[in-house]
Formats: C-alpha cells, structure tokens, sequence
C-alpha cells in the first residue's frame, strides 16, 4: 500500500509506493489577464515564475520521480491566450528539467495539448489510477473502470475556509470527505475517502464568503451522505 501525506504550509500531496510523486493542481497560469480586467494588476509572468520557483524547491527537497498535475495548468477555458502561449511551454519545460511530469487536463486546459513539450505525458481527464488511489481534477465523473479504488484525490474546487474572526479566514484549505462508495460508483459498497487539494496558485482566495466563486464538481454534487469530514490548514491543523 502506497504512503500518503501533505507537505507542511504547502498545497502538494505526496504520494510514496514504488515511485514518488508529487501532487499539484490549479496553478491556472495566464490569469492575471482575468484580474487586470478588473484593475487588478500582479504583473507580467510573475505568478508563473513563482510557481516554478517554489515547485523546483519542492522538487529539490523532497526528489521525486514525478510531479502529477491534476489539471488547469492554465487558465482561460476555451482558448489560449498570447501570455498562455508562452508561459506554459516555459512552466513544463522548467519542472521536467528534474523530474517526469504527468498532465491530468482540467476544464480549463482546452487544447493545452498544442502547447504541451512532447516529453510530458497526458492522461484522458477521466483521471489515473496509483496504487489503490484515483487522481483526477474533478469536473468529470470517473468511469466505473475506476470502481475498485478506495481513494479519490482531485483539485478544480479550490477550498477556502470563512469564519469571521478567525485567522485562517479566507485562506486555502484541504479538505477530506469519507462517504459510501455507492454514491460514486453506483453497484460498489463500502467506504471511499476523498481528498480535495487547495489550489496551489495563492491568488486564489477571498475576503468575504459573498466574492468567493465556488467550482462545482460531479463528484462531490454525488455525495449524498457523509460518514467523516476534515478540514486542514496548509500547516496541517486539523480544524
């Protein structure tokens, strides 16, 4: 049985059977053109690089034999913009220069394939299997083909957390949800546990529950009973 865990105040899940892996989803590079639509300005590239900054230093840290990306890599829905164009090439280039890289496309990576180096491998958005573990982005339903898992981990909801007074108000969080399997997989009993990664871009928050706008995901709409729920800061708090 594969090992699991999150990395302390980061939002990556590792995965650790015969081969490493590092779990990452929602990077949605180009969209600081959606924001400086709406006079907010982070600028040109700077996200982009962040983020390849800090997943190389996560790569260096923890050695792993690949970096799973559970979709939306990029950012526009239907087609690909000039910053796009670009800036993913570069992003794909930087982290397979330490270790393999799978692409499991999201809803916002229409047609990322012509942009994609030919050394990275894409899977159908269906989603892969590791182990006894389902990793998909989260806005298909997966195919019963899928059914003998005991784990779904998936991004595309980006969890936040809001409780006026809190500290954490309005900051990332994971998010784990046990529930009957039959509510996923409709002839399959028993339990199934799935885990929600925060979206790693950072922008993607908000102050005040009202300006947050939710994804909404097959699987979780699924869900009609749940057994056990965790909510868990990027420290690691169980809240």
């Amino acid at each position: 049985m594969p090992q699991t865990r999150i990395i302390p105040t980061k939002p990556v899940f590792v995965l650790e059977g015969k081969k490493k892996s590092l779990v990452i989803a929602d990077i949605h590079i180009g969209f600081e053109n959606s924001m400086a639509s709406n006079e907010i300005f982070i600028g040109k590239n700077s996200s982009t690089n962040e983020s390849i900054q800090e997943i190389t230093e996560i790569i260096d840290v923890e050695k792993p034999d690949s970096v799973i990306l559970l979709g939306d890599v990029k950012s526009s829905i239907k087609n690909i913009t000039r910053s796009e164009w670009d800036e993913v090439p570069l992003f794909f280039k930087r982290i397979r220069e330490r270790c393999d890289v799978i692409l499991i496309p999201g809803n916002h990576d229409a047609n990322i394939q012509k942009i994609v180096p030919e050394n990275i491998s894409m899977i159908r958005s269906t989603g892969m299997v590791e182990e006894n573990i389902l990793f998909t982005h989260g806005h298909v339903m997966p195919s019963e083909n899928f059914s003998h898992v005991d784990k779904i981990v998936m991004g595309h909801l980006h969890p936040v957390f809001f409780q006026e007074g809190s500290i954490i108000n309005s900051q990332r969080v994971w998010v784990s949800i046990k529930t009957e399997k039959e509510n996923i997989f409709l002839n399959k009993t028993g339990e199934i546990e799935i885990t929600i990664i925060p979206s790693f871009n950072r922008y993607f928050y908000a102050t005040h529950r009202r300006q947050y706008r939710k994804s909404i995901s097959p699987i979780i709409n699924r869900i009609k009973t749940i057994s056990k729920a965790k909510i868990i800061t990027l420290d690691g708090t169980i809240i």
